[in-house]
């Protein structure tokens, strides 16, 4: 079953309520699951109570879905502030919007993200240095590998970076509407396209999000 960790609703700029999301993925094969709509200190708390309730709605399916947020364009010197109000407010899960190359996302975000071990995931962190996988790798902050096209462009470069520091990756979908979900199949091969050896990619899909999972689960 496949563990997607990094997706958006209408609680922010995707298209469908929490529930349905839930619904479509786990009808793709997802059984672990994380709503993380885009957030900072105007919506921290509608985005996490509201994901809450359907994240509950969707374990009568038997699935574990997670409610957090993706920090998104959050000035580099408040980053810890938010990540720290996110986790009082019940965030489960934390996503840092990561250094794209085609946003305007302030540099220096991504070393803020890596620095802070409350931090889960570093999505689509672009041209992410050796310096910072090396720090996301003792801190605890998984790099993603993503299947968005217009974020997918580095995942070569993010791969090799996590590959020489010993960073864990995660694959995920930074999923916006339905048809940006991906079956484990897919997954694989968007592993495998960035330069995973198969047995990183099996880690990257299973092992890893299954320990971030177990580590915020409910807590």
């Amino acid at each position: 079953m496949r563990a997607e960790l990094h997706t958006h609703t209408l609680l922010s700029d995707g298209e469908l309520l929490p529930i349905e999301l839930a619904r479509r993925a786990f009808v793709k094969g997802t059984k672990y699951l994380a709503f993380t709509d885009h957030a900072s200190l105007s919506n921290l708390e509608r985005v996490i109570s509201e994901g809450r309730r359907d994240a509950e709605l969707a374990e009568e399916w038997g699935m574990k879905v997670l409610a957090g947020v993706e920090i998104t364009h959050v000035p580099v010197r408040r980053i810890d502030e938010v990540v720290s109000k996110a986790r009082k407010l019940g965030a489960e899960i934390i996503v840092i919007h990561g250094e794209t190359i085609s946003e305007p996302v302030e540099k220096g975000t991504n070393y803020a993200a890596v620095m802070n071990p409350e931090v889960d995931i570093l999505a689509h962190p672009g041209f992410i240095t050796l310096e910072e996988a090396q720090a996301a790798r003792d801190n605890g902050v998984v790099l993603e590998i993503t299947s968005r096209g217009s974020h997918c462009k580095t995942n070569g470069h993010v791969a090799r970076m996590a590959q020489q520091s010993g960073a864990l990756m995660v694959v995920d979908t930074d999923t916006h509407s339905p048809g940006d979900l991906i079956d484990q199949a897919t997954a694989t091969q968007i592993a495998l396209a960035a330069g995973l050896t198969r047995e990183q990619a099996d880690r990257a899909l299973v092992e890893t999000p299954k320990a971030i999972i177990k580590r915020r689960w409910r807590n």
